[in-house]
């Protein structure tokens, strides 16, 4: 979530930083994930300069240019080449001399450099204002007022301003945080400042075709209020309340949905406005649609409603998904005169329900979702009513409307102050308790000196217990003033495992990151649509209280998250990619909830870019397997065996590795359809290992042994075979085979063709043997050689070509 430094500053008097307001925030809870500057013009029109074009003639090779020579103020005449086509002598024009970097409305910044155009020199360049930022029209200069001095900085001319935004990783629990002035209320109670509450202006009621208001289903909607605006021009929203949204993220759309989305970025209370002239029967209904009716959305949409999802409808039709997504036939148009505005207060179940059936995640749905402030309605319309009456004009139609039959009281909780000193772990005084529970508005009451009873406001609705009231006060206290101990002590002593695997973890990280890989560190929630779609890994864990729809399941594969990443790599042209990961995946299993450590290996695109002496070559499955090969070599496992991963739903071929018959890792080519699914044309290789089982086999201590005196020798032999032998066999029987002098063995050539029967391949191998002890003569070696070739044409029916 964005909040906005300078619009803070509307509601509460900061002379701090913004680095300084971020550390607060953070402390107080609301934790800034980043703090960045934006400027309201790109650059701010820096090293841009008035000039005057004292010549314009035509260019001799060009028919649609000039030359131009531009005076700016330093005492000589520049020349340019400009191409518009109302560049004339005389006029005063924006200048962006050589060095300049401009940043235009649309695209890449770029620096003005010294050039020849058509065989003419030209030291600059003459700016449209889309060229700049200043707007989007390209038709030609932006002519600047004859009294402008040469030479004056363009950025004293223009408004540009900045602001620094805050990115906030606003937690399910902080609803009351969603806008600025729930930010602003934390401030309040750490700087212990006021609050600067707008006084909503009086207005004049002239009752004009009001529209009428009925709740059907008030558990999901507990209070709708609204009010009716005739007379109103849609148009463009002024400069400040655009550079507002923008300065946020938000695209201005018109000056009506401006300030719906202002209000509701703002005070954190979502807002909707219905074109009246369209609401059939002059009657807004909010109630539940049959199940399987069809609704078109803002999106252009059509969706399948289901009997639970609240619906505000006219007298005949939906018009609106409560509190999620608008539909396309009632929003608010340029032709618009008349609205119904709508501010109300849904249920969080409700909305949050809706939203994860559609796959819906919008700015609305993100705030009812965490429990919007059911007290905030009508301050809301206060607040939009000043500003569309002042904004696009119109007069109130109607009283406001507000149906509220229930209403949400706040919460009482009794406590003591013992217990805030026992959980805190130092003594408050009473009073800076209460003082601090006041200032978050949490009212307090029935003070002694050992127990007072609280009362928590609805837009809290998060705090219902004492404990919750105790990390309230602590928060604004600040953890960092708790004092800790020199030392700690305990009653028992616990046991650990001796192989201690986060040193294990850590050696390896260490391995992986010389051998030239990257290690990432990946979301444990994931978007549900991957499992509906791709359906890898068990049946899913559903986060019940989701922070936003597109991480509403923890992941069931390490697949879905490390594949965003490589997707996000690639996209920003670094496509050659080796990544590693400890990662966890998750899953509901006989009705148990079951977590399981994996370690994740991706290889893509390239080995090395190509250069002056090589091409590059593509990365493929061989190097994934010595990629997992040496992790397994890393950690001193050896008792391991592989085999083909037939039926695999990740690969669309690959290796299972099994220790004593259990697959506890797999080596593959991710199949094309999963990485498509993620928008990533290039192949990518995968290994995934369990991390317990790997922990379990690994050897804490090496083992050596004396290297031998005596040389080692080779034999090669070619063996014609069924094509359904596999070299893992053939391996293992020389080993079973040969035990003592046999130390490994290598398949450098295989071959099926014309040359052989239908059915039959030939490998070719090396047998590498050796005595620690003596000399290998050439009977032994025969000897040894011959049994191998026995046991092959026994066992697997080989034929030998020596």
């Amino acid at each position: 979530m964005k909040i906005s430094y300078n619009w803070l500053k509307d509601y509460i008097d900061i002379n701090e930083s913004a680095e300084e307001v971020g550390d607060v925030l953070t402390q107080t809870g609301l934790e800034v994930e980043g703090i960045e500057q934006v400027e309201k013009i790109k650059g701010g029109l820096e090293n841009l300069v008035v000039g005057e074009i004292k010549e314009c003639t035509s260019h001799p090779n060009a028919d649609k240019l000039k030359l131009t020579k531009v005076d700016i103020g330093n005492g000589e005449l520049l020349p340019i080449v400009c191409g518009a086509p109302n560049v004339a002598q005389g006029q005063k024009v924006i200048v962006a001399p050589v060095g300049t970097t401009i940043y235009p409305s649309e695209g890449e910044p770029f620096q003005i450099k010294k050039a020849k155009i058509r065989g003419e020199a030209s030291q600059g360049m003459l700016c449209a204002e889309d060229e700049i930022g200043l707007g989007q029209s390209h038709a030609g200069l932006l002519i600047l007022d004859a009294s402008k001095p040469v030479g004056t900085p363009i950025k004293e001319l223009f408004e540009t301003g900045s602001d620094h935004v805050f990115e906030i990783g606003l937690t399910p629990n902080r609803g009351d945080a969603t806008g600025h002035f729930g930010v602003a209320r934390d401030l309040k109670a750490f700087y212990k400042r006021p609050l600067k509450i707008p006084t909503p202006k009086a207005k004049e009621t002239k009752r004009d075709n009001p529209i009428s208001v009925a709740v059907e289903n008030a558990v999901s909607c507990p209070r709708y209020s609204g009010v009716t605006i005739r007379g109103i021009k849609v148009g463009h929203s002024p400069d400040w309340l655009q550079w507002r949204l923008r300065a946020i993220g938000l695209s201005p759309i018109n000056n009506i949905v401006d300030i719906t989305n202002y209000v509701m970025m703002s005070l954190g209370q979502p807002m909707h406005a219905f074109d009246a002239d369209k609401i059939k029967g002059g009657k807004v209904v909010v109630k539940n649609m049959p199940s399987g009716t069809k609704f078109t959305t803002l999106d252009e949409e059509e969706r399948e409603l289901h009997a639970d999802d609240l619906m505000i409808c006219d007298e005949t039709d939906g018009m609106c998904i409560a509190g999620v997504f608008g539909g396309i036939n009632s929003g608010v148009k340029d032709s618009t005169t008349s609205i119904f505005l709508e501010s109300a207060y849904f249920s969080a179940d409700a909305v949050r329900a809706t939203a994860m059936r559609h796959g819906l995640s919008t700015d609305a749905s993100f705030r009812y979702e965490r429990g919007a402030d059911p007290e905030m309605t009508i301050p809301a319309l206060h607040m939009a009513i000043d500003l569309i009456t002042e904004l696009a004009g119109g007069y109130l139609a109607s009283d406001y409307t507000d149906v509220y039959p229930e209403k949400i009281e706040a919460v009482q909780i009794e406590t003591s102050f013992e217990n805030f000193h026992r959980l805190i772990g130092v003594e408050l005084s009473n009073e800076r308790i209460i003082e601090i529970l006041n200032s978050l508005d949490i009212e307090t009451s029935k003070v002694t000196d050992t127990t007072f009873t609280a009362t928590v406001p609805p837009f809290r609705s998060e705090v219902t217990r004492e404990a919750d009231l105790v990390e309230e006060v602590l928060r604004i206290f600040g953890f960092n003033n708790i004092p800790l101990e020199e030392s700690f002590s305990a009653g028992f002593l616990a046991s650990f495992d001796e192989k201690e695997p986060y040193k294990v973890q850590e050696n390896l990280s260490l391995f992986l990151s010389g051998s030239g890989m990257s290690e990432i560190q990946t979301n444990s929630l994931t978007n549900p649509k991957y499992h509906h779609d791709l359906t890898l890994g068990g049946n899913p864990i559903e986060i019940l209280n989701k922070s936003s729809e597109e991480l509403g399941y923890m992941k069931t594969s390490p697949v879905y998250t490390a594949l965003e990443s490589v997707r996000h790599n690639i996209n920003r042209r670094i496509p050659n990619l080796q990544f590693f990961e400890f990662g966890k995946t998750y899953e509901l299993k006989n009705e148990k909830y079951k977590e399981q450590e994996v370690l994740g290996l991706y290889l893509t695109g390239s080995k090395r870019e190509e250069n002056w002496i090589a091409e590059s070559q593509k990365v493929d499955f061989f190097d994934l397997s010595k990629k997992a090969h040496a992790v397994l070599h890393h950690l001193r496992i050896d008792k391991y065996a592989t085999e083909p991963a037939d039926g695999e739903e990740l690969f669309d071929f690959g290796l299972h590795i099994k220790f004593n018959n259990k697959v506890v890792g797999r080596i593959g080519k991710l199949k094309s359809t999963i990485s498509k699914y993620f928008e990533i044309k290039q192949d990518v290789f995968y290994a995934e290992f369990l991390w317990k089982d790997l922990i379990k086999a690994t050897r804490l201590e090496s083992e050596f042994t004396e290297i031998s005196k005596y040389p080692e020798v080779r034999r090669d032999l070619s063996l014609v075979l069924d094509k359904q032998v596999s070299y893992n066999e053939i391996r293992d029987l020389a080993f079973k085979s040969e035990k003592k002098l046999l130390t490994r063995i290598n398949v450098f050539s295989v071959y099926e063709g014309d040359n052989l029967e239908a059915g039959k391949k030939s490998y070719a191998i090396s047998f590498h043997l050796q005595d620690t002890t003596k000399t290998l003569t050439d009977k032994v070696i025969d000897k040894v050689m011959n049994g191998l070739i026995r046991t092959f044409e026994n066992e697997i029916g080989a034929i030998i070509r020596k």
